[in-house]
């Protein structure tokens, strides 16, 4: 708290409009005077100005002045770029410095600030003015941001005219103290970026889809790069060499429905500054045109309209059914071309067309020799590219003509014993089928220990398990439903034609249309089914990991962030077979997701996010403001500098050292006056100048 002599002020005794008139009168009067030659006039003129001097009424002000600190502004940029390089621990040890540097300064209030990561890219110019919205202009003593210089919300300086344009001198209006830069990085740094230009968001299973990609060096390298595609985590796609700095289009295949994640990874350039923006990945969901679907029945039973009703309440299956009426006890030698209703295209369906089928169903189908023994191996080598086929048997599958006895045997999971049971029985989940997609939480399953409330069967077909896993029981525990997977196709094997007493409702029935429709789909290899299988989610800033498995034990899954820092999580999991954990991703970029076994990836943010674009720290974009402001520029690898406190108008930075405004800024708490002169001094000044003029016209 100061006490001072300020100034001079007036308190005028009467409107200063009337002594303003008053004055011009007397000037009047005594340049009259002048012009005639009077004597006096000089002294008249004197005791005028005192008149009018006293009429103004002087006084002498003294202020009581509190003086305020001026305020500082450090500004953090810790978003995604900051990961490249050493720039994470430059900035931790520029923030440590500068905040203690300028700490020891009395007189300054140090505010810190931290910029926002956003689809726009880093945000720090709005989280600086947000800071400075209390403080008055005349104590803003400066601001320093510490960043790599990748910000996207930097005010355009030109002196053209526009809606997002700003002019150097609105610029300097605005920044009323120096904006300083502590850059992270080098300035001699080298990047390659891996560009997505356009990629499907879906696409047709069977068919291809085209990714555009490019590659972009910084400074420009030319010639080519090697490019490597990964499926689903684990699988390499496609390894080529496309040219650095020219858009390239591939083809990709679509396999199978749901999301196909692919992973894409250009090598590495010499001395290259971080890999962070050498990857990218892109989810295209594969959808069906339409299932093709071939539903071969053995003979007309009960259970045969079950399966087509099925399959024909599907929009998207088309169905082919084919159903062969001559009974195996039918011996008229009747030609085979005249008992079919239509001629069965066996080549066209079995050789021509066979992988044209997304699924084979064989419903109680007995070898009468319409089908070649070729065209069975034909079968067999369709299921091992890839394709799938269930078998719902009868009771002739346990005879010599069954289905076991051609080249479909060799993968067939179940093995004929011969016996077949007819009893009553109810389908029970195994402990695997508790936590398979096909099976686990089906409406009515039982508990461990408990029966199920579904409908009884009577009749199931003896096999013991060769392979596979069996996800129904029936009779003394024996399979019911068994599943194999065949090279890169699918098998499954119903032990029972009875599942039509649940379609009917009988003894309270069963989920037949939802297990139906789940092994269908699982045989056609639906993502969402897949009993082995590890997913990363993004909502936001939230990862959500999804582990499903037939293993009671979850490993733990270890997520890498794109800064390349680890965390290990535990899943939650449930009797199912489905386990989960939600983080929140603090970084945007790649996310590796892996539990030592599987891997995938994931994306925060935008697939190709501004702060990826260009990881090389640079000034470009703030350097017209700081230059605008009288702010300096210091890379934090050429040493950290000093910081000083300046007058204003003074320079503001040197080559080592950055400089913070003192401003001398106050508030004034009490103000006191005290007459120039007293009133009665200024009586007699005037009446002591009126008397000498007079004195002096008389000589």
């Amino acid at each position: 708290m100061t006490t001072g002599f300020t100034g001079i002020g007036f308190a005028p005794l009467i409107p200063w409009q009337a002594i303003a008139g008053l004055g011009g009168i007397l000037a009047l009067l005594i340049l009259f005077g002048l012009i005639r030659g009077a004597r006096g006039s000089f002294l008249r003129m004197f005791a005028g100005a005192i008149l009018v001097l006293a009429l103004f009424n002087p006084r002498l002000e003294s202020e009581t002045r509190q003086p305020q600190s001026d305020v500082a502004v450090v500004v953090v940029d810790e978003s995604s770029s900051q990961n490249a390089g050493d720039r994470r621990n430059q900035l931790k040890t520029a923030i440590e410095d500068t905040l203690a540097k300028l700490g020891q300064m009395d007189d300054l209030d140090v505010r810190v600030v931290r910029g926002t990561e956003t689809d726009d890219g880093t945000q720090l110019f709005g989280e600086l003015k947000r800071a400075l919205a209390d403080v008055p202009a005349n104590r803003f003593a400066g601001a320093v941001m510490i960043t790599d210089g990748q910000v996207h919300d930097a005010p355009v300086l030109t002196e053209n005219d526009g809606p997002e344009a700003k002019s150097r001198t609105e610029i300097v209006s605005e920044m009323v103290g120096p904006l300083h830069l502590l850059m992270t990085g080098s300035p001699d740094e080298r990047d390659r970026q891996l560009e997505v230009v356009q990629a499907p968001a879906f696409g047709i299973v069977g068919k291809t889809v085209e990714l555009s990609l490019r590659v972009e060096d910084r400074p420009g390298s030319g010639g080519g790069t090697a490019l490597v595609i990964i499926r689903e985590g684990d699988e390499v796609t496609m390894a080529r060499r496309m040219p650095v700095g020219i858009e390239t289009t591939l083809q990709i295949p679509i396999e199978h429905g749901g999301q196909t994640i692919l992973e894409i990874e250009a090598e590495a350039m010499a001395n290259e500054m971080s890999l962070i923006n050498n990857r990218a990945v892109v989810a295209i969901n594969g959808v069906r045109d339409r299932l093709r679907v071939l539903l071969v029945s053995g003979q007309p039973h009960a259970g045969e309209r079950t399966w087509r009703n099925l399959l024909k309440s599907d929009p998207s299956v088309d169905l082919v059914h084919f159903t062969i009426l001559r009974p195996p006890e039918k011996n008229d030698f009747t030609p085979l071309n005249e008992l079919a209703l239509i001629s069965f295209p066996i080549r066209e369906l079995f050789e021509v067309k066979l992988h044209e089928f997304d699924l084979i169903v064989f419903d109680r189908y007995v070898i009468r020799f319409v089908l070649p023994p070729a065209y069975f191996q034909n079968i067999e080598t369709y299921v091992r590219d890839g394709g799938a086929v269930l078998a719902a048997v009868g009771p002739d599958f346990a005879g010599v003509r069954s289905l076991y006895h051609t080249p479909l045997g060799a993968v067939f999971p179940g093995i004929p014993s011969g016996n077949i049971v007819e009893e009553p029985f109810r389908a029970e989940l195994t402990d695997l089928g508790r936590r398979h997609p096909v099976t686990a939480g089906l409406p009515g399953a039982a508990t461990p220990g408990a029966t199920s409330a579904w409908g009884h069967w009577f009749r199931q077909i003896d096999v013991s398990a060769q392979s596979g896993v069996a996800l129904l029981k029936g009779v003394d525990e024996k399979p019911l439903l068994l599943l194999n997977r065949i090279g890169k196709g699918r098998v499954a094997q119903f032990m029972s034609d009875h599942i039509w007493l649940w379609a009917r409702g009988y003894d309270g029935g069963g989920p037949h249309a939802e297990l139906l429709r789940r092994l269908s789909y699982w045989l056609m290899k639906e993502p969402d089914l897949e009993e082995e299988d590890l997913r990363a989610i993004v909502d936001g800033n939230k990862l959500t990991v999804q582990r499903r498995s037939l293993s009671e034990k979850i490993p733990p899954i270890t997520v890498t962030a794109p800064s390349g820092q680890k965390e290990i999580i535990e899943l939650s999991t449930d009797e199912t077979g489905a386990a989960s954990a939600t983080i929140t991703a603090a970084e945007t970029g790649l996310y590796s997701v892996e539990d030592g076994t599987r891997r995938t990836m994931a994306a925060v943010g935008k697939l190709n996010p501004p702060e990826l674009q260009d990881l090389r720290a640079s000034p470009d974009r703030l350097l017209p403001i700081v230059k605008a402001s009288g702010g300096g520029v210091i890379w934090i690898g050429d040493g950290l500098p000093d910081f000083r406190r300046t007058r204003p108008g003074r320079s503001a930075a040197g080559s080592s050292w950055l400089g913070m405004v003192d401003n001398g800024a106050y508030i004034v708490t009490g103000v006191r006056q005290v007459p120039l002169l007293p009133a009665l001094l200024f009586l007699l000044l005037a009446a002591g100048g009126m008397t000498l003029a007079w004195w002096r016209e008389g000589q």
